[in-house]
């Protein structure tokens, strides 16, 4: 009878239905206390709350009835965690202590061991050290295997909460070597979640999300949900600067939560990660609302741990919407002076909040103290504790005025974030990591502005400027799950975008389809870094070098929301300022649109008004500068968020051999790039073009030797071989960017979508490659200044130069451009010459000059 308590977290479905068969017939006493416990746990930890108490207390009172005051020990132990989580603190703490005060011996050591974890809930982590400890020993010498690892679990744990990591890790390498020998499925499956928080505090943010995810599939496989999983993955993926996601998953997860009556701990504690998504995904009225209602139930749970983070965040959330007072410095404040005395290592953040909103408030004296205890920080512990230190540090020496010591911070704290970025192997995680980046890069740049000439601020610009893109991304492994996922995400794709042509209705299609994109993406996701990133540091002196007295290079730094033209050649940097970056944004979009209503015929009235916006654009990005860029070829570096302008359009620009880079240092890798041997080219044409991708013979008879795929023959695995270390490639096909999803932006193929994932595939890009369809061109921009898309995967994987589009074109007036941009190319011009002269060539309508101003040449091929 007693066997069903251990097949709670061994097999809990059959532990729940033996229950119940036990109640069914005439138990004694103490069966039925037995199997009112088990459905009481099940409830408490897979259900409804409310019915766990109602179990529990009838456990309890049928252990009375049986007078074994060790079986009343047990089920007091029980019935008070429950409490614990129904937020119902003092009932639960006075259950727990009398079970202490009933059992002996072995069984007092498993009350001891539940009162330590409900201490750990409260966020009591001395008192649950001191529980914990007194109960291991006790159960190790009566040889219970799966409470001692139970209590190495949660002992490990408790470590975890106070920064010692070491310790944590023994810890829960002891319990897993326990686990190995018992059949407890449910708690080896907490153990693979345990490691998986470990490594997360080890920094280690791609093993954590693998071992998370397992433990996920683990649960799924037993039917029981846990909460505290989500929690935790909230805080991975927060981490990993992918904070839209928490904020979802936290939400979906209280949501299910409600539905099942599930435990109130854990709804405060989801409450608490989705109010720090939001802050950290730019929503602070969210942030607000989730954190307000967090401090008042943590409050009514007596857990002040856990309380003091919520009020942290709720101060965060309430600075980040605008909110200046010495009330909000002196919550801050005593935050902080509270976690400090609960030993949190959040401490230093609160700290840090403290002194940013002295200074914004003029109170130099004050900022100082709590800056300086925020500066600590910097020499020890995880990446991002660091990183606030050194936050710190940099905010303390802007006040004291100085610049030096500003970029001295600066710089130490992005060598720490370079540091953590390399250990992710996800080219979107990386980008997506330097978001934590983004405050340190900013303080720079304006202390250069200050004082430091052009040179620094050219440096500094660089410095946090597609980085994701100074090393190739881990290549994906040769993972026969992964490679069967993405096969099958191509099929569902293809029979999708077939069923939408044809009319049908598809929902069901594409719910396997963002099944199997989830899937493809988590496993990406689990790769670790391997490149060591650029050794060399970006160098003035060094571009100027390549430049030469020819090329002009225009870098566009924005410190403070303005543009600051820097421009770079004939063997200096000059600084010009122009407009500001929300105003060139609005300016930017308008040109778009009208580019969009030009690409079909009988709007040809639209071309002046977009002509005299791209007059406008010019003055705010360019200004004065526009006047000082020479006459030679001009290498236009954008911000991320201006990448998406079309360039030729400007004035100034419109006649010019023109290209863009994402950084001056992607320019100096693409110029410094040898085409591979042999000239390979490769011609590529997809379904479903309007034109039938009219270019692609006309090339084929160009080319001669040219490897031609079209029709059923341009499959995903074919097309791939055929670009790996080419040197010229030519694909005419649908593009689809995917904002939500930017590493699934794609060309559509014979057999499905060909998308960034797959790129990443290849050993060497191909040295040039052009991409005659709409929207190749368009990106995300993500973290501090970077870009995910189809173009920015080729360039770290060998391309040297892309031809892409920024918008949708007119499909008929795209072929006449790509016959003259191949003839430049085989008059041996580069990508921007080529160009140039392509625009210069076609007819003078509107089509066909909205068709020219859309594409842009990329990088120095």
């Amino acid at each position: 009878m007693r066997d069903l308590l251990p097949m709670v977290f061994a097999a809990p479905q059959e532990a729940l239905a033996g229950a119940r068969r036990v109640l069914a017939g005439r138990p004694t006493p103490l069966h039925a206390s037995v199997a009112h416990q088990v459905i009481g746990i099940w409830q408490r930890d897979f259900g409804d709350l409310r019915l766990a108490l109602r179990h529990l207390r009838r456990a309890r009172d049928f252990a009375a009835r049986a007078g074994s005051a060790e079986r009343e020990a047990d089920v007091l132990a029980t019935l008070g965690v429950a409490l614990v989580h129904a937020g119902r603190t003092r009932q639960g703490m006075d259950a727990l202590g009398r079970g202490v005060e009933r059992g002996t011996g072995h069984t007092r050591a498993r009350v001891l061991f539940r009162r330590a974890y409900s201490w750990w809930v409260l966020g009591h982590h001395r008192e649950a050290l001191e529980d914990v400890r007194r109960a291991i020993p006790v159960l190790r010498q009566a040889g219970d295997v799966i409470w001692t690892a139970r209590a190495l679990t949660l002992r490990a744990t408790v470590h975890l909460a106070l920064g010692a990591v070491d310790r944590a890790d023994a810890d829960f390498t002891a319990a897993e070597a326990l686990w190995g020998t018992t059949g407890q499925e449910h708690d080896k499956a907490d153990a693979v979640e345990s490691r998986g928080l470990a490594a997360f505090r080890a920094g280690d943010v791609p093993a954590a999300l693998r071992l998370l995810d397992e433990a996920e599939e683990r649960y799924a496989k037993l039917g029981t949900p846990t909460f505290m999983l989500s929690i935790r993955r909230c805080e991975v993926l927060m981490a990993a600067g992918l904070a839209a996601e928490a904020l979802a998953e936290a939400d979906a997860a209280i949501k299910v939560l409600d539905g099942i009556g599930g435990q109130s701990t854990r709804k405060a504690e989801l409450l608490l990660a989705a109010a720090r998504a939001a802050r950290l995904a730019g929503d602070p009225h969210t942030a607000t609302a989730r954190a307000g209602l967090a401090v008042r139930l943590f409050a009514r749970q007596h857990r002040a741990w856990w309380e003091a983070h919520a009020r942290l965040v709720l101060t965060e959330a309430r600075h980040a919407a605008g909110r200046r007072s010495g009330r909000l410095v002196a919550a801050a404040a005593a935050v902080a002076e509270q976690l400090t005395a609960l030993g949190a290592p959040a401490a230093p953040e609160a700290f840090l909040l403290a002194g940013r909103i002295a200074l914004d408030l003029g109170r130099a004296a004050e900022a100082e103290r709590h800056l300086a205890v925020a500066a600590r920080s910097r020499r020890g512990g995880p990446p991002l504790a660091r990183m606030t230190g050194w936050a710190a540090q940099a905010l303390r020496a802007r006040a004291a005025g100085s610049a030096r010591g500003v970029l001295e911070a600066c710089r130490r704290g992005l060598d720490v974030l370079d540091d953590h970025r390399m250990t992710l192997g996800a080219s979107e995680l990386r980008a997506r990591a330097t978001a934590q980046g983004a405050e340190l890069a900013a303080l720079a740049q304006q202390a250069c502005l200050v004082s430091g000439g052009p040179r620094r601020l050219l440096v500094w610009s660089e410095r946090w400027r597609a980085t994701a893109l100074s090393a190739p991304p881990t290549r994906p492994p040769a993972d026969p799950a992964l490679l069967s996922g993405m096969t099958a995400y191509r099929e569902i794709a293809a029979r999708a975008e077939e069923a939408r042509q044809e009319g049908r209705p598809v929902p069901a299609l594409e719910r396997e389809q963002r099944r199997l994109e989830r899937e493809i993406r988590s496993r990406t996701l689990h790769m670790r870094g391997e490149a060591a990133g650029d050794g060399d540091r970006f160098d003035v002196g060094t571009l100027l070098r390549h430049l030469g007295d020819d090329i002009t290079l225009v870098e566009l730094a924005v410190p403070a929301g303005r543009v600051q033209v820097l421009v770079c050649g004939r063997g200096r940097v000059r600084r010009f300022e122009a407009g500001l970056l929300a105003a060139a944004e609005t300016e930017a979009e308008h040109v778009q649109a009208g580019l969009r209503r030009l690409a079909h015929p009988g709007a040809a009235a639209r071309l002046p008004l977009v002509e005299a916006a791209g007059r406008r654009l010019e003055e705010l990005l360019l200004g004065p500068a526009a006047k000082h860029l020479g006459s030679g070829p001009v290498v236009i570096v954008p911000p991320g968020r201006l990448h998406r302008v079309p360039w030729a359009l400007l004035p100034s620009l419109r006649d010019r051999v023109l290209s863009v880079s994402p950084s001056a240092s992607s320019w100096l890798r693409a110029k410094r790039t040898a085409p591979p041997p042999g000239g390979r080219q490769v011609l590529v044409r997809g379904p479903g073009l309007a034109t039938g991708g009219a270019e692609v013979p006309e090339l084929s008879d160009r080319y001669g030797a040219a490897t031609v795929l079209e029709h059923e023959g341009a499959t995903v695995p074919r097309v791939l071989a055929e670009l790996d270390g080419a040197a010229l490639a030519h694909i005419a096909a649908h593009g689809a960017f995917r904002a939500d999803g930017p590493m699934f932006s794609s060309l559509r193929m014979a057999d499905g979508p060909l998308i960034v994932h797959d790129f990443e595939r290849l050993d060497r890009s191909p040295y040039r490659i052009i991409l005659s369809c709409c929207d190749t061109a368009r990106f995300a921009t993500v973290g501090a200044d970077e870009l995910l898309g189809l173009v920015t995967a080729l360039l770290p994987l060998g391309t040297a130069g892309v031809v892409a589009c920024s918008a949708p074109v007119n499909d008929a007036a795209v072929v006449p451009l790509m016959l003259a941009l191949h003839k430049g190319l085989g008059a041996g011009l580069s990508l921007a010459e080529a160009l140039r002269d392509a625009r210069a060539a076609l007819p003078g309508d509107a089509v066909h000059q909205a068709t020219g101003w859309a594409f842009t040449a990329f990088g120095a091929a």
